[in-house]
């Protein structure tokens, strides 16, 4: 009876801690895709170019990223509770100076510091493993990883603000919801000191992944299904306005319909990872993405060509229902894929998931970093654009020959290993 009780205290735990880190993850990823709404204003005022408005946007994904090693160690070695409460309370002060911004360089550097809201992840994902079996981490790791949809809910909430306060008011209403979301997650959180890595464990030995190939091929893959992700939804609200000339409300709404299962279904993905398996999972996510960025990629056309009964004009152009049905599809997919891809982590790297997990998560960070950087400058290269889904169709091509081969080599290799014991 003592046990089973004990089994259901530990079990309630788990639960708060998965919660209050889920919605604690939620409120860093709204506040990470800031830029992604109040930029757009902020570029009109400032008279950027295409470029200048990604590198806005990307910026908070800049430190958001490269911070995610060093958080998923100190996670590893201090625990998860401690690190993610001082983490979000670092970032209050810099989102509520973003109001008093009046130059694009006060943007860049503020956001560098409200940047380190999205290495929440790398806190989160080890922290909330550790406390369910193996069975059961893709499921958890899953539906913590839905506070991705915390880029939709940025969509919903700021242009709200925007239509009846202006952009200066948004930095200022995200600075309270940050300190509220921390205190919160600081209540109903836990520790528990046996799921840190011991003393013992030097800083290099926790590095020493690095020279794992597998780890390199999991960066790979999550710089498409997470990089694609955050670039997308940094760069949709945008789109919408300039290519079919919606208002902000309506192209946020419109861009929420990628940004919201590309985050709330995430837990979906890590179930499908559990009962199917990583590889057939992420295999999947990568084919539908390539069909879809195949079709989102075709620019809006219009020619004429020559028939025996004279010349005949064609126009090929997705409407905006049929653009947003594929956006839909594609955020489902990269939804599923980021939890198939921390499935890979959770069964190969047991115990050292922080430090993976950071590994991996940098690599995605700087793909949603690099992404709208590049979906700027191709269009002020080449005035197209749907040239963004262009570039998201070639790196999907790269995912698959890569897992192609690499998975095929490695079950040959077992092939080989089973009759050599044999």
């Amino acid at each position: 009876m003592a046990e089973q009780m004990g089994s259901a205290a530990v079990s309630g735990k788990a639960n708060s801690v998965l919660a209050s880190s889920t919605l604690a993850f939620t409120v860093c990823f709204t506040i990470w895709m800031m830029f992604g709404v109040i930029g757009i204003p902020i570029k009109k005022s400032l008279g950027l170019n295409e470029t200048q408005f990604g590198l806005l946007t990307a910026m908070p994904v800049l430190t958001g990223s490269l911070i995610r090693v060093p958080l998923g160690i100190w996670t590893d070695r201090f625990g998860g509770r401690i690190v993610l409460f001082l983490l979000m309370i670092a970032t209050v002060i810099p989102i509520f100076l973003i109001s008093y911004a009046t130059a694009y360089w006060h943007f860049l550097v503020l956001g560098l510091f409200v940047g380190l809201a999205g290495g929440s992840f790398s806190v989160g994902t080890p922290y909330v493993a550790r406390w369910f079996k193996k069975e059961r981490q893709g499921l958890a790791m899953g539906i913590f990883g839905a506070g991705n949809s915390g880029a939709a809910v940025n969509k919903f909430i700021a242009p709200a603000i925007i239509a009846s306060a202006g952009w200066v008011m948004v930095p200022k209403v995200y600075a309270v919801l940050m300190l509220a979301a921390a205190l919160i997650f600081w209540v109903f959180s836990a520790t528990d000191p046996s799921h840190n890595v011991k003393s013992s464990v030097s800083f290099a030995a926790q590095l020493k992944m690095l020279k794992d190939p597998k780890v390199w091929r999991y960066c790979q893959y999550y710089s498409v299904v997470f990089g694609g992700y955050v670039g997308l939804s940094l760069w949709m609200v945008k789109y919408f306005v300039t290519e079919y000339n919606f208002d902000m409300k309506d192209a946020a709404l419109l861009a929420a319909c990628f940004s919201l299962p590309g985050g709330v279904l995430r837990a979906f993905g890590g179930w499908l990872s559990d009962k199917y398996g990583a590889y057939k999972v992420t295999w999947w996510v990568m084919w539908v993405c390539w069909v879809a960025f195949f079709l989102l990629s075709y620019p809006q056309t219009d020619f004429t060509i020559k028939t025996v009964n004279g010349q005949q004009s064609f126009a090929i152009a997705l409407s905006p229902t049929v653009f947003t049905l594929l956006l839909f599809v594609v955020g489902i997919a990269m939804a599923v894929g980021k939890a198939s891809v921390f499935k890979f982590i959770s069964d190969e790297y047991t115990h050292n998931i922080g430090a993976v997990s950071g590994i991996v998560g940098l690599a995605g960070g700087l793909g949603g970093f690099i992404l709208p950087i590049m979906f700027g400058a191709m269009v002020d290269l080449t005035g197209v654009r749907s040239s963004c889904f262009m570039l998201l169709y070639g790196t999907v091509c790269i995912s698959l020959v890569w897992m192609h081969f690499q998975f095929r080599r490695e079950i040959m290799q077992s092939a080989q290993q089973a009759l050599q014991a044999a």
